[in-house]
């Protein structure tokens, strides 16, 4: 039998700023911070970048292993030794492997190619556009109703599913969000969307979590209530935390106290709060992986604990599109990727369930955090920077290319006003900073 560590206890962080190191009292937490603009440039080219390595990876295996109960069955799940071995079926293709790898592995584009949209990008994509182009730091009601009309298609393939499909059914009907994810309404709010499409808004408000929130309040309310929203405004916390530290010595720490702070957020009796302490303790005890995943499936596909009922609900493939498990297996590849970006996505993708949204969080959270520059050193050099939205979406200028350098300089531009009228904040023009007072 394995030796386990002691369970730690949970929570022991008390403040961000102390991340990779000591605690810090009271009256010595810094009253501002101060953000280099050309350093969060390089940051969010390398956010889209990793976003769109994680995603097109864990692409391949989207739905291969979603577990043994509900109304379709898999075999099972996946592990380390898994990787490099030819693809398999997902539950949708009979029989058929995937076309975008043969074996289990990185999926890149090289400097004469281009990345293709997908709905783990698009969306963020689109709310970037419109928040740059409207010159406003709130999209309201109609302004969300207003772009998804314009650059959602209406009858061809549209790359929406459950809870995006129906808020888009619900505009065409004229209904405004947040109304388009109104239960009465909308049946599949508790599904995996917004945790696809409004992480960036944390990025938006660096280091402000509070007003990361507000900013991301009606996007998530698009699609997303109750444990399904909580967990998207988990991962938009994240990454607005990020930005305290743009070059942290010891990434392993800063993940993980990442977490731990988001975790703070939490309703302590909700089933996401649970799943994090039910992950978190059993990477702390030294279990595997694969086994803390195994756990998981057990604990809340096959026997519904901590108030997660998705099973009895007898859903299309077992919820496998649901907001909890999935973020459950994000956790897996968060806390035993340790900061490693290549480890990460490693374990996403293997992770199973709705694999590709894990590695396009994390792909894109730990791509901020190293910059492009050193997300491309990682893969062995010059990666594609060009980005077509339009595979995905359309009505964007340039007949939809785009690459990462304007789409970081959006950010900034969005962000400068963020920094004026939101933090109240100032931009100091010749040192390219922004302060923000905390």
């Amino acid at each position: 039998m394995r030796i386990k560590k002691k369970t730690t206890v949970l929570f022991l962080i008390s403040t961000l700023f102390i991340v990779g190191a000591c605690h810090v009292n009271e009256k010595e937490k810094p009253t501002e911070l101060r953000l280099d603009k050309d350093a969060y440039h390089k940051k969010l080219q390398g956010f889209w970048l990793g976003q769109c390595i994680g995603n097109w990876t864990g692409l391949v295996t989207e739905m291969d292993k979603i577990g043994n109960v509900g109304p379709i069955k898999t075999g099972a799940f996946y592990t380390r030794e898994d990787w490099g071995t030819p693809d398999q079926p997902n539950i949708w293709s009979e029989g058929v492997a995937s076309d975008l790898s043969p074996t289990f592995d990185f999926v890149l584009r090289d400097t004469s190619q281009i990345w293709g949209a997908d709905d783990d990008t698009d969306i963020e994509y689109m709310y970037l556009y419109l928040l740059h182009s409207l010159g406003t730091t709130h999209l309201n009601g109609a302004q969300i109703r207003a772009g998804w009309l314009a650059h959602i298609h209406e009858k061809e393939e549209n790359f929406l599913w459950v809870s995006n499909q129906r808020a888009f059914d619900l505009m065409l009907e004229g209904v405004l969000p947040p109304n388009t994810s109104n239960p009465d309404l909308n049946e599949h709010t508790e599904m995996i969307d917004a945790q696809l499409t409004t992480e960036m808004f944390g990025l938006l408000a660096p280091g402000r979590p509070d007003i990361a929130l507000d900013l991301a309040k009606l996007p998530i309310q698009t699609t997303a209530r109750h444990e399904a929203e909580e967990i998207a405004r988990f991962y938009v916390i994240m990454h607005a935390l990020a930005a305290y530290q743009l070059h942290p010595t010891d990434v392993k720490s800063y993940v993980h106290n990442l977490a731990l702070e988001a975790r703070k957020f939490l309703q302590p009796q909700g089933y996401p709060a649970r799943m994090f302490d039910f992950v978190w303790a059993m990477y702390q005890q030294d279990f595997t992986w694969e086994e803390t995943r195994d756990s998981i499936y057990r604990r809340y596909q096959v026997q519904q604990q901590d108030g997660y009922n998705i099973t009895e609900q007898n859903l299309h493939c077992n919820g496998c599109f649901a907001a909890g498990i999935n973020y459950a297996a994000s956790l897996v590849s968060l806390f035993y990727g340790e900061g490693d970006l290549k480890e990460t996505l490693k374990i996403g993708t293997l992770a199973g369930w709705d694999s590709d949204n894990p590695t396009a969080t994390w792909g894109g959270l730990l791509g901020f955090i190293y910059g492009i520059d050193y997300v491309e050193s990682i893969f062995g050099g010059s990666l594609s920077h060009q980005f077509n939205i339009h595979r995905t979406r359309r009505g964007f200028p340039n007949d939809g290319l785009d690459d990462f350098d304007h789409m970081a300089q959006m950010g900034l531009d969005v962000i400068d006003r963020v920094v004026r009228y939101e933090f109240k904040g100032q931009i100091d023009t010749i040192q390219k900073m922004w302060i923000i007072p905390l």
